[in-house]
């Protein structure tokens, strides 16, 4: 086997493991008459802004923490927080800041035990190996955190098309939002 089925076997692996009601439900959260906020760092945080963009595509109003355009979070609003451990210390932080505003805070994430997931409203696991993983909890062939980035973006994408279906969004649609 060479190292692209290798790492296609890992994703797939990772992504089946996924439960899709948790999909459903946290689809529920989304609406476009909310304002959505992702954040994420590193990798993930990237995995955060490709779903941001998509779910601009499909008509939400969405910002991304931390960038000099986004305005202060509110009640109501809902924050799509991304972090393989769980314990990145701004994620956690931005998460817990949304949660006392009274916004939802939905994460994504490989550790249901983490401050993350701890302090979110819900959490879809992506059990994917992440930086920190050594020994027999490295179930990856991959460096560092590749494996949930990798399984993570395939997972919101899953979502924006479930959201696609629910809001009857068109390929085309999307289409004449892009750039």
């Amino acid at each position: 086997m060479n190292l692209l089925d290798s790492i296609l076997k890992e994703i797939n692996e990772v992504v089946s493991k996924v439960d899709e009601q948790s999909l459903a439900e946290a689809a529920a959260h989304l609406a476009k008459d909310k304002r959505i906020f992702v954040v994420g760092e590193g990798r993930s945080g990237l995995m955060a802004k490709g779903f941001a963009m998509r779910l601009m595509h499909l008509g939400y109003e969405v910002y991304v923490v931390g960038e000099t355009i986004t305005p202060a979070i509110k009640e109501k609003d809902v924050v799509v927080a991304v972090s393989g451990s769980g314990k990145s210390a701004n994620v956690v932080s931005d998460a817990k800041k949304a949660k006392e505003k009274g916004a939802t805070v939905l994460a994504f994430t490989s550790n249901l035990e983490s401050d993350l997931a701890r302090s979110a409203d819900m959490s879809v696991v992506v059990p994917g190996t992440v930086r920190g993983d050594e020994g027999d909890n490295r179930k990856s062939i991959q460096l560092l955190s590749s494996l949930f980035d990798q399984s993570v973006h395939i997972v919101l994408d899953g979502l924006c098309l479930y959201l696609s279906r629910r809001d009857g969004i068109s390929n085309e649609s999307a289409t004449g939002k892009h750039w």
